[in-house]
């Protein structure tokens, strides 16, 4: 074969095994394709979490956008976290009783009642996105009856956030840190006096993320040489500056989770940061696959939360069967936010819309029993 068309072959080959590259080719070019760049398309045309993606891309300047697409190196991670997912196929059950499975959607977190299994995820520079910033975020996951975690870097500060919340809103507070302990102190009785009811420490992103898609639209190239010094004896020494649980964010390894709960860590979140720290690490169901295959147990020590990559319902079942608590979604909300509150609840109602009519589908009666035989766990073949 001449070297052209073996070039050739072996391209039609890569693109037929990567048929997407943002989201599934599901008709949404054909209905929302003729949207004029600069403007949103009428809400109700907003069908999945997907559309969201495609409205805040035609609708935000790109570098608003890429704020929030961008991901790690040459972004593997990013497209691994959406494509795992469809690694693993269900075992569908038939003539079985459904009936009531909206009525196991509502679920506690940390002992708060929540409406469903997931929840906003912190996510920086809400204004971005829209002009009231947080706002919508906070009054969509009110509306939704789910949890939200603003990030300490979001537009709004800790106050103003908590100044928006609804009579008997949850928050946590998401927070990095430096080994200032002053500093420290400061951010958790900010936390403390907003009303905040965990704090949510994000421990993987000790250094500079290598992000090239962000950094074109920097003025210059600043690279960020810090690294901070984070470890377990840290986080005890955290942990005992406040009176509030100290969640874990960015577990990504079965080890960690098992020295997690050693130090008594009320509740781990796997994560790889959406892809956006560093490339070439395990998604969310790939770690918690781990964990469930080589520590058990750490389900039942400790609440086990994920994010990164979740688009779908059956996303969300996958996750719960293997004994995850609660799901964190942050670019999509990020994107529906774009309509401010009335995108948030938009994709909150899909998603539950979703992830009932999927269980149903499935056979599942209740989301409380569902367990790792609804899946089969061995890999299917499906690569990016």
């Amino acid at each position: 074969m001449r070297p052209q068309l073996l070039i050739a072959a072996l391209a039609s080959g890569a693109f037929a095994a990567r048929p997407f590259l943002n989201e599934p080719d599901i008709g949404l070019e054909e209905f929302l394709g003729e949207i004029k760049p600069g403007t949103l398309p009428n809400i109700s045309a907003i069908a999945t979490l997907h559309d969201f993606d495609f409205a805040a891309r035609n609708y935000l300047p790109q570098s608003n956008y890429s704020w929030f697409r961008h991901g790690a190196g040459g972004e593997w991670s990013y497209r691994n976290n959406l494509e795992a997912f469809q690694r693993y196929t269900f075992r569908q059950r038939v003539l079985t009783d459904i009936t009531k499975v909206r009525n196991s959607l509502p679920t506690t977190i940390l002992g708060y009642n929540f409406s469903a299994p997931f929840y906003i995820s912190p996510a920086a520079q809400g204004i971005r996105c829209h002009p009231e910033a947080e706002s919508g975020l906070v009054k969509g996951a009110a509306a939704g009856d789910i949890l939200y975690i603003p990030s300490i870097y979001a537009s709004k500060t800790i106050e103003e956030i908590a100044a928006e919340k609804a009579e008997g809103q949850i928050l946590f507070q998401q927070l990095y840190l430096d080994n200032n302990d002053t500093n420290t102190k400061a951010l958790l009785a900010r936390s403390e006096k907003a009303g905040a009811a965990a704090i949510v420490f994000t421990v993987d992103a000790v250094a500079d993320g290598n992000r090239p898609r962000r950094r074109r639209f920097e003025s210059s190239f600043n690279p960020d040489e810090e690294l901070s010094l984070f470890n377990w004896e840290y986080y005890d020494k955290l942990a005992s500056l406040t009176d509030l649980p100290v969640v874990v964010k960015g577990i990504n390894s079965v080890q960690d989770a098992k020295l997690a709960v050693e130090h008594k860590v009320p509740a781990i979140i796997i994560s790889n940061h959406g892809g956006r720290q560093v490339d070439g690490v395990s998604s969310a169901i790939e770690t918690a696959l781990e964990i469930h295959n080589e520590a058990p147990e750490v389900f039942k020590q400790t609440e086990v939360w994920a994010d990164g990559g979740v688009r779908y319902g059956t996303d969300v079942i996958k996750l719960l069967a293997l004994g995850v608590k609660a799901i964190g979604l942050g670019r999509s909300f990020m994107y529906s936010n774009v309509y401010g509150a009335e995108g948030v609840e938009r994709a909150i109602d899909i998603l539950k819309y979703e992830i009932a009519i999927d269980a149903a589908n499935l056979g599942i009666s209740d989301l409380k029993e569902i367990n790792p035989d609804w899946v089969r766990w061995n890999q299917n073949g499906w690569y990016s």
